[in-house]
């Protein structure tokens, strides 16, 4: 019973601005995504790390890993148009058959999930084959159509997914053999369109996607309080 991680880090961090990818953008020091490394690390030493990376990007990954001594053994995917096809290149760098093993999807850009929710959704992949981590929604919502009309929705009935998410391996490579199609947001929409139920588990409020010069001010200052 293995446990895999692929780490989706094939982004260009358009929105940031600057020339250094948001991935590799420094927080408290160090790249963020050896940051959301050391988190899966500490979670399950054992676990088989593929991260996904633009080709562009490669080689930069390598020199940061020398710059800042990381020496946490972890392949390396190439990353491809959209998120499906880099994480069904994740998949296909895994050589492993076995029906026991349990794989998480997360995002390079999340360094502050919780140790606690990464070994609940793992432990709960084992039981039901799909967990997706959520919180429920603490602003008011409405659902906007093609015109720009608003309806508004019950946010009771609201979830805001976070990674990882994570799958029986052999579920999710079933899910990643159908053709691509643009409903396919998240990697748990991909395993839902086979028909396969979704379990959701509590997410951890602090574990926020970095993307904007924002977001990374706010993960500047709750790791100050670490």
């Amino acid at each position: 019973m293995s446990n895999y991680l692929i780490l989706v880090a094939g982004g260009q961090g358009l929105r940031m601005g600057g020339d250094v990818p948001k991935q590799f953008m420094l927080l408290g020091g160090r790249p963020i995504v050896m940051r959301t490394i050391d988190c899966f690390v500490e979670a399950l030493p054992d676990v088989h790390i593929v991260i996904v990376l633009h080709p562009d990007y490669v080689e930069m990954w390598k020199r940061l890993c020398k710059e800042h001594d990381f020496r946490v053994d972890c392949q390396i995917a190439l990353g491809g148009t959209e998120r499906y096809h880099s994480v069904k290149n994740g998949l296909a760098a895994i050589s492993s058959e076995s029906a026991d093993d349990v794989v998480a999807v997360h995002d390079a850009v999340r360094p502050l999930v919780s140790v606690e929710v990464i070994r609940h959704a793992f432990a709960e992949a084992r039981q039901s084959g799909a967990v997706v981590p959520a919180l429920p929604s603490v602003e008011s919502v409405r659902l906007v159509d093609g015109s720009g009309r608003s309806v508004a929705v019950n946010r009771n009935n609201v979830m805001l997914v976070q990674t990882p998410q994570v799958f029986s391996l052999s579920l999710l490579r079933q899910a990643y053999a159908q053709l691509y199609r643009e409903s396919f947001t998240d990697d748990a929409s991909v395993v839902e369109a086979l028909g396969h139920a979704i379990q959701i588990i509590p997410g951890n409020r602090e574990n926020i996607k970095i993307t904007t010069p924002s977001d990374l001010r706010m993960a500047e200052l709750l790791t100050s309080d670490n």
